[in-house]
């Protein structure tokens, strides 16, 4: 087992029963924008098997998570309706408790009996743990102590488990200070979501094919990079921007048009990256044969030997589909961040939902991962026929990157400390 596996101590070496627990999950959920709630009860769901683990084991449990954040703050409402959904999916009450970590909070957890479990206010509430504290004041976790999140309820507990892999690149006192005072476990979903990621990276099937499409290219740069450097991937199929700008790099004019959005978003610096890759590694990486843009209301495909057009350049052609698809039937192991073009207009949704339906065909063991990616997903094919579905987003792309993991850091320095059980 990988070491990020085993520096990570499980839950069975704990007796929980009558033992009051602090879990911290992420439920962070998507919410429809005018109603306010909650439109995808996909994490939720995750976090299932770790709570009706503890619950079984008769551990008194106080449920810790958020909901938005200064970033997006449109999103940062009580968690009242998780509750709700927590007690739906686990055929119990699951008390809610309006407050964080004062007074209030504080006695509900007192008052647990063995076997229930309350959730806590929203973690965001507090300025400790928003992102824009994070990167103003940088704090160590042992300096996190003293924060008014740990401080009140560290004293109350008797053993912490982390169950959100989705934030394990937060540097925030819920996530890697109770592991400084208090013995610590990872949870099901935390362990399961290390295990899917390292089997792409570390012990795949071969060949290990990656699709890395969408628009955020420094996501799938910063994998490209760890990836192809380590020898993990063995082809990397490049669509949507990331496609576009490989195209760039091996000399193709996508038109003045698709300059300008290039450049409006500042992505021409991953020319020069995109470039050495196709130097080093040129055998490993695809891009696109053929692009599709719209003409009077239609959809127009083109090979790349006859680009530019003046025109936006929406998804991939037909025949890069059928190059990808001869990869994917292929492959032993699968990874899949973002969607090959502007999939929510039907006009362009052809590549994206023929890479799905490939993907959901294949042999292979297939691991998605990041919002758009699942919601393309969601919107072609059954889930179920993916073998893994990260919960995880932004922390699923530093773990592929290579890059260290706050959440990780603290449980494996919980483990050096109070591990081998």
């Amino acid at each position: 087992m990988d070491e990020k596996i085993t520096k990570i101590q499980s839950m069975d070496k704990f007796d929980f029963y009558g033992k009051t627990v602090i879990l911290r999950v992420d439920i962070n959920s998507p919410l429809d924008p005018r109603t306010k709630k909650i439109v995808s009860e996909n994490r939720i769901k995750k976090s299932i098997p770790t709570l009706r683990y503890l619950l079984d084991r008769g551990a008194k449990l106080a449920i810790i998570a958020h909901q938005g954040d200064t970033l997006d703050y449109h999103n940062l409402i009580s968690l009242a309706e998780h509750a709700q959904k927590l007690s739906k999916y686990l055929s119990q009450e699951v008390l809610y408790i309006d407050d964080v970590c004062g007074p209030a909070a504080q006695e509900s957890v007192k008052n647990l009996k063995s076997g229930e479990a309350v959730l806590l206010g929203n973690l965001r509430y507090l300025s400790e743990e928003i992102s824009t504290f994070e990167d103003a004041v940088k704090l160590k976790p042992q300096e996190m102590l003293n924060t008014y999140l740990v401080r009140s309820l560290a004293p109350l507990a008797d053993y912490y488990v982390n169950d959100a892999f989705a934030a394990a690149h937060r540097n925030a006192p819920s996530m890697v200070a109770f592991q400084e005072v208090l013995p610590t476990a990872g949870g099901l979903l935390l362990i399961d979501e290390i295990n899917a990621l390292s089997k792409v990276m570390e012990c795949p099937e071969r060949p290990n094919v990656f699709v890395l499409g969408g628009l955020k290219i420094s996501d799938a740069f910063g994998m490209m990079k760890q990836v192809l450097e380590n020898g993990s991937a063995d082809k990397i199929l490049t669509c949507g921007v990331t496609g576009q700008i490989m195209l760039m790099a091996a000399g193709y004019d996508l038109g003045s048009k698709n300059d300008k959005f290039i450049k409006d978003r500042k992505l021409e610096v991953f020319i020069k990256p995109a470039e050495d890759y196709l130097t080093q590694y040129g055998d490993k990486i695809i891009y696109p044969m053929d692009m599709a843009y719209e003409h009077d209301g239609k959809r127009v495909e083109i090979e790349i030997d006859k680009l530019p057009v003046e025109e936006m350049y929406l998804d991939i052609g037909q025949k890069t589909i059928e190059i990808f698809k001869n990869e994917l039937v292929k492959a032993g192991t699968i990874f899949v961040n973002g969607p090959a073009g502007v999939y929510e207009n039907p006009l362009f949704e052809n590549g994206t939902k023929n890479i799905w339906t490939a993907i959901a065909k294949a042999q292979g063991y297939s691991v998605i991962g990041g919002g758009d990616t699942v919601s393309a997903a969601q919107k072609f094919i059954d889930t179920t026929q993916i073998n893994y579905v990260c919960t995880a987003g932004g922390a699923m792309v530093r773990f592929l990157s290579g890059d260290s993991m706050p959440l990780i850091e603290s449980m494996k320095n919980a483990y050096d400390r109070t591990g081998r059980c």
